[in-house]
Order: structure tokens, then C-alpha cells, then sequence
């Protein structure tokens, strides 16, 4: 019997699950989605059931397609969006609504902390800039604000290991999500309990399940489950790993000299180092799915999800010539307007920003001879902004790489593809065989944990094939860099506006 595995990418809004051969092929993939709550601005939710729910909907469908033997998936991994928090009940029930990494509720943490000394004195064990969406403010927030709820959690988790634990009934923290939460002593791999006092939750220390890493066996799936999910009981569940390492591994990122770019809800932008680099303008270290690397990122949430909002809210009802398809459609139509004949502007942050706590989206130089088509063109151009303002940061500190590797939604578009090139003044390359990468890395670590590959080297070896790159239009460098120069000039000019708004 052929071996198969399923990896499982929980995102902030969808659920994907998705079959591999043990060669990379996709097999079959399903996806559902969750209903994402806003009680209050600010606040970005989902039911932690409903979520399970549609987990158990997408293997089932995703065995159903693909119409194997079930008994022939040898290996389960889950990867999902990092920060955010999934907390569980002392009643063994969710004691919370899941919280989405996009949630700015806590924003005036991060700040308080670095007023107060706090931050300083924690950032050499912390490596990394605190976040209004990461576990470490949400509980703090919570603590103040929801005190009955905080008292009654049983387990902090990451939406990777609510999902595992539901799999399993076993609680871990997988190492690639808490390196990233906050909450660890990233330098020495450990738990602090006395960095927890610090920032006035120690009482969390009891709530972080043990740690794990991304191909340890992580448990089996029990009887109910496989009642719920089609997979048969036993089947072995991988520890799993952050959806950005996730996408890094099926991108073979396995030598510091790559570096990639991510384009989901988030702006991932990333390289791996054998240490931390700390003292720089660079936001997160944090542990790589491959030990003993550091995973160096600059993010934000100000990827494609602002392209969903733009088409929901201005193309849902357009007519489409017949026999096209929608976003091939809309990539023929921004490619009639030349960059540099498009003066409008886009900040591209609707879900968060990289410039301002509260900074808000906005279209810039809006005139009446501009169309939807321009305003789509600023989107795609504001989104590869974002992403160099990220990247030079990385580049502080290394050198320019030969490529870039680009996944995520953007990654579907030629178009927005040529872009990211032209904008960053590099070949680009993608994956070619697969959409899913998230669930494709969740995959080789589920192959790993039951022995299939040795390391993540010779999974990628067998699972991924790297597409030719795309070469940047040397003739518009001098466009884009004066765009980009105007870019950032909007969004330091209005820097000192956004504190007069309120989240």
C-alpha cells in the first residue's frame, strides 16, 4: 500500500487539509471556513467548536476526494497562524473564544512594558519585539479585563496545538509556536517563570503545556476522533509547527543564505540564522522547524487579506466575461495600467499596520479619473511596499540574496509576482507543484515522525520543486524605487495622526 500524509493549515479565517504522496504530489485538498467574530473594534475572534468542527469537516472531505484506502495515511501534522490565543478550560471545555493573530486589543501592553523597563530588562532572553496579538499581551490583558476567564484556563495554546490536542488529548506547546508567543526565553530554549512575574502574569507558568517539536510523535488519534474524522484510530499525529516555518520548510528553506517572503493575512518575511541576531530593528527570533536554526522574521498583517476585502467590497458583483475567471480577470485589467502611470497610493493596513499600533488603511491620491483597477493596482503594489520596508530591515544585518522565494496568495498571481520582483529589485521564485504549503510542510513533519525521511533536507529532496525564477524589469527600477520612496514618506507623514484614532 502507498504511503500518504495529511497536513492540516489553520488559518486566520480558513481551514485547509490537504493529501501528499511521499513524491509531493497533492492529492487532494478541502477547505472550510470559520466565521470570524468582531464584538468590539479591535477585537477579531472565532468559536474554538465550530473550529474543531470544520477541521473534522475538511478530513473527512479531503479522505472522501481523494478516494484512498484510509488506513494508507501514515502520518498526521497540523500547522496554523502563530500568535493569537486558544485557551482551554479547567472544565475541559474552551474557556474563551479562539483569539485571531490580526486582534488588537492589547496594544497598550507592548507599550507599558517598554515604559516601565520591563521590555529592556527581558528583551536579551525574549529576542524579539512584543506584539499586541501574542499570548504573552492577551494575557495580560485578559488578566485585567477578563479576570474569570483568566483564572479559569487550564492550557495556553497556539491554534497548532488546539487542533493537535483535540487530535490527540494531549497537551504540548510546539516549539515554534511558543518561541514566538512571547512567553519563552528564546536564547535558552525554556520557560521563565521569573520573566512571567515581570510582566505580571506569572500565574501562566502552570498554563504552558510541555514542549515538543515539529516531527516528535505527538500522540495517536483516538476512537472518537476517528469516529469524527475518517482517519483510522492510531494513525500518528506529528508535533506540527508555526504555518511561516511550515511554508519555509516546503519551500526548502534549509541554508541562511535564502531568504523568503509569505503573503497570507501576514506579510511573512524571514531567514534562518544558527543564532539569534538581537540589538537590531529586526522585530522576531524565534525557533525554526530544522534545530538548531533561528528563524528571523519581519511581519506584519498586511498581506492578501487586504485583496479579499477589496474584492468583496468593490468586484463581488462585477460581471465576468464568460469563460474567464475572476482573478485572471482582474490581473488583465490592472495590467493595462502602467506603474508609472498609477499616482495612487495604498497602505495596506486594514488588519494592522508596520508603522503605527493603530495605524489604519488608507487610499492616497484618489482623483476622479481613477477607477477601481487603479485602486486594485495600489493594493498589489502597497503589499510589496510592506514587504520591502520588512525586508530591508532583514537585510541590515545580512547580505542581499541571490532570490527571494515568494508563497502565499500573491505567489498565484503572475502579475503580482512580477511585482514583488520589480519592487525588490530580484528574481523570485515559488513553489511549482503545490498550492498548499502550509500543509505541505505540516506534511513532511507527520512524514518525519514516523520515519519516512530523515531530516527536512531529504524530505524537501523528494516533496518540493522550486519554479524558475521570475527576473525583475531592470528598466522600471527607477519607477518603483521613487513609488516606494513616496510610500514611505505617506506613511511617516501620517505617523503622527494615529494616536487620535481608537482601535
Amino acid at each position: 500500500m502507498e504511503n500518504y500524509v495529511l497536513g492540516i493549515d489553520n488559518g486566520g479565517t480558513l481551514i485547509k487539509a490537504a493529501l501528499f504522496r511521499l513524491d509531493g504530489k497533492e492529492i487532494a485538498v478541502a477547505s472550510r471556513q470559520t466565521a470570524v467574530l468582531n464584538p468590539r473594534p479591535g477585537f477579531t475572534e472565532r468559536n474554538m467548536d465550530e473550529l474543531w468542527e470544520q477541521n473534522c469537516a475538511c478530513i473527512r472531505q479531503v479522505i472522501a476526494d481523494s478516494g484512498i484506502n484510509p488506513a494508507a495515511v501514515t502520518g498526521v501534522g497540523v500547522c496554523g497562524h502563530g500568535k493569537g490565543l486558544y485557551p482551554w478550560g479547567k472544565n475541559g471545555r474552551p474557556a474563551y473564544n479562539g483569539i485571531i493573530s490580526t486582534d488588537n486589543r492589547a496594544w497598550q501592553y507592548p507599550e507599558k512594558w517598554k515604559k516601565e523597563g520591563s521590555f529592556d530588562t527581558l528583551y536579551p532572553r525574549l529576542c524579539q519585539q512584543i506584539m499586541a496579538c501574542q499570548p504573552v499581551s492577551l494575557l495580560a490583558w485578559m488578566k485585567d479585563n477578563e479576570r474569570t476567564v483568566y483564572d479559569s484556563i487550564q492550557w495556553v495554546f497556539s491554534v497548532t496545538d488546539y487542533i493537535r490536542f483535540r487530535l490527540t488529548g494531549e497537551a504540548r506547546s510546539e516549539a515554534t509556536n511558543i518561541s514566538g508567543s512571547g512567553l519563552m526565553n528564546v536564547r535558552d530554549i525554556k520557560i521563565d517563570e521569573d520573566m512571567l512575574q515581570a510582566l505580571g502574569i506569572g500565574e501562566a507558568l502552570a498554563m504552558i503545556p510541555p514542549l515538543c517539536y515539529p516531527g516528535d510523535k505527538c500522540g495517536k488519534i483516538n476512537a472518537e476522533v476517528s469516529r469524527l474524522t475518517g482517519l483510522p484510530e492510531g494513525t500518528c499525529v506529528a508535533g506540527g509547527m508555526f504555518d511561516i516555518d511550515a511554508c519555509a520548510v516546503a519551500m526548502s528553506i534549509t541554508e541562511p543564505e535564502q531568504l523568503c517572503t509569505i503573503t497570507g493575512t501576514w506579510s511573512i518575511n524571514e531567514f534562518i540564522a544558527p543564532a539569534p541576531i538581537t540589538g537590531t530593528s529586526i522585530a522576531m527570533n524565534s525557533l525554526y522547524a530544522i534545530p538548531p536554526w533561528y528563524l528571523l522574521e519581519e511581519s506584519s498583517a498586511t498581506g492578501v487579506g487586504n485583496l479579499e476585502w477589496l474584492i468583496k467590497n468593490m468586484f463581488e458583483h462585477d460581471p465576468v466575461p464568460e469563460g474567464k475567471k475572476t482573478y485572471a480577470w482582474l490581473n488583465e485589467n490592472v495590467a493595462l495600467i502602467p506603474p508609472d502611470a498609477c499616482d495612487v497610493y495604498f497602505l495596506p493596513f486594514l488588519y494592522g499596520s508596520n508603522r503605527h499600533p493603530l495605524g489604519k488603511a488608507s487610499f492616497i491620491g484618489m482623483t476622479s479619473y481613477h477607477t477601481k483597477f487603479h485602486m486594485l493596482r495600489a493594493l498589489y503594489e502597497g503589499a510589496a511596499f510592506s514587504a520591502k520596508h520588512h525586508i530591508d530591515k532583514l537585510l541590515s544585518v545580512r547580505e542581499k540574496p541571490k532570490t527571494v522565494r515568494l508563497a502565499g496568495g500573491a505567489a498565484n498571481s503572475p502579475l503580482w509576482v512580477q511585482i514583488y520582483a520589480d519592487v525588490l529589485e530580484l528574481p523570485v521564485e515559488t513553489v511549482s507543484t503545490v498550492k498548499e504549503l502550509g500543509a505541505l510542510g505540516a506534511g513532511m513533519a507527520a512524514a518525519l515522525s514516523v520515519g519516512l525521511y530523515r531530516d527536512y533536507q531529504e524530505a524537501a529532496a523528494s516533496m518540493v520543486r522550486i519554479s524558475l525564477p521570475v527576473q525583475p524589469n531592470s528598466s522600471l527600477f527607477p519607477v518603483y524605487r521613487k513609488k516606494y520612496e513616496t510610500y514611505e514618506s505617506i506613511c511617516s507623514a501620517l505617523d503622527g495622526i494615529w494616536n487620535r484614532f481608537e482601535i
